[in-house]
């Protein structure tokens, strides 16, 4: 089998912003408890200063006179109306902070435009959000602000947040950004077809095999008409959790990948069989994601795998009750989740005076008030703890029941993995994906020719 290349990243933009930063190995495999400890530990620390010298250092971030500041986000056109809300309330309760919110396209967009005016030294936004998985990357480069001091000297009460959303804001300890617009993975399913057809998605991942098969309809000429399952190829969030919870690392002690283990290399397989089939359509390509959610709104897949934020835009697209589920728990009942969303972070580059603006509108951003606007206006989940059993959390679950599944496992959901490869490994892993899906090429030579490739990734970003 002829070896692929996928390095698809400069390596020199690569290694100019993630410097030589050490693994910090944050996978859903390790449980909650490390991250509640870390969490909770960070947060106690950097509000454990004295009192006095919190007073005297909280003048080094007031805003003494007006400014003007941007806000780079990547929410789409659905959202623009809640954003100017947001924006819009936040510059008229004050009277020295003017914001202006960009939207500059989706998360990679938004990583290329930060790199290029973090180098220029200019152009750079106030305050800009971030997929979780450039967390490590903008903390190990100092590309980020430091926020504790900020934390310390304001008093500001980061412990509200739920614990492994603040240990995926953090890089090393350091809270480098805060928790903003989070999500998991979910399945989402046609309800009414579920009654129909008397079938429940799995609780077990033992038991996917009986579901897809009773799930999937075909025509008379073999072809397949409603999929029991589509997977998204053109991300491995949706997939990686799947191996995280067969005990796979993707990254192990050593700095070395094992996607060409046993285990790895069993559920690839299983994927692959259900692959060709015909019972699981792996979508990839352009317009991978909107080809995906059509099929499910025709009704031509009874389920989809996708992400926890985009629950209201698959209720009013579709003509049907649409459920939610937890992904099925591996064999040894292991049912970790995985942080999905953004966080905001403060370029370390800007003056101090924008730096001191954007840490008052960050606040803000992340108010428990605000927090519960997005909650209700986008699928994003409430990122504070104190929210949850409020009467604005209850109200969330009376018009979001499906949501109950999520509430019940949040102890589940852990921070993702933090490692300064991270983003070429997942590309490397997920090109790797699409020719094993669409080719059904050998998943054991493929998989060892990959992890072969991934280790000198790995090994470059020592």
């Amino acid at each position: 089998m002829k070896k692929m290349q996928w390095k698809t990243l400069e390596k020199s933009a690569a290694l100019a912003l993630a410097g030589a930063m050490a693994l910090t190995a944050c996978s859903g495999s390790t449980g909650s408890a490390a991250a509640t400890t870390a969490a909770q530990t960070t947060a106690a620390e950097s509000q454990a200063a004295d009192g006095k010298t919190e007073a005297a250092d909280a003048s080094k971030y007031e805003v003494t006179e007006p400014i003007e500041i941007v806000w780079w986000h990547a929410l789409e056109d659905q959202y623009t109306d809640l954003v100017n809300e947001v924006v819009d309330e936040f510059n008229k309760s004050q009277d020295k902070i003017h914001v202006t919110a960009e939207y500059k396209g989706a998360y990679k967009d938004i990583n290329e435009a930060l790199i290029a005016a973090n180098a220029a030294g200019t152009g750079l936004p106030a305050v800009v959000v971030a997929n979780t998985d450039y967390v490590a990357s903008y903390g190990a480069s100092g590309l980020y602000e430091d926020l504790d001091p900020y934390i310390k000297a304001t008093g500001y009460d980061a412990t509200d947040f739920a614990d492994g959303l603040l240990v995926s804001a953090q890089y090393e300890g350091k809270q480098v950004s805060l928790p903003f617009l989070h999500s998991t993975q979910v399945i989402y399913y046609n309800a009414d077809m579920a009654k129909e057809k008397g079938i429940e998605i799995p609780t077990k991942i033992d038991d996917m095999d009986a579901f897809l098969e009773k799930a999937t309809e075909k025509a008379a000429d073999g072809t397949t008409s409603v999929y029991g399952l589509e997977i998204p190829g053109w991300d491995q969030w949706y997939f990686e959790t799947l191996y995280l919870n067969d005990g796979v690392k993707i990254i192990n002690g050593e700095n070395k990948c094992d996607l060409n283990s046993e285990a790895a290399v069993a559920r690839t397989k299983k994927i692959q069989d259900w692959t060709k089939a015909g019972l699981v359509n792996y979508r990839q390509g352009t317009d991978a994601s909107a080809n995906m959610r059509q099929d499910f709104y025709d009704k031509k897949a009874f389920a989809v795998m996708h992400t926890s934020s985009l629950y209201n835009n698959y209720v009013s697209k579709c003509d049907f009750n649409v459920g939610m589920a937890w992904y099925p728990a591996a064999a040894d009942g292991t049912k970790n989740s995985e942080v999905g969303g953004c966080v905001l972070g403060i370029p370390s580059k800007n003056d101090q005076k924008t730096k001191n603006a954007a840490w008052q509108f960050l606040q803000f951003l992340c108010g428990k008030e605000v927090n519960m606007k997005w909650a209700e206006g986008t699928g994003y989940l409430p990122t504070r703890k104190s929210v949850l059993h409020t009467d604005e959390g209850k109200a969330f679950l009376e018009k979001k029941p499906a949501f109950q599944c999520i509430f019940d496992n949040l102890d589940l959901v852990n921070p993702r993995i933090q490692n300064a490869a991270w983003s070429e490994l997942a590309t490397t892993w997920k090109n790797y994906m699409v020719t094993m899906m669409t080719e059904f090429s050998d998943a054991q030579e493929q998989s060892d020719s990959m992890v072969e490739e991934i280790d000198e990734i790995l090994a470059d970003h020592k």
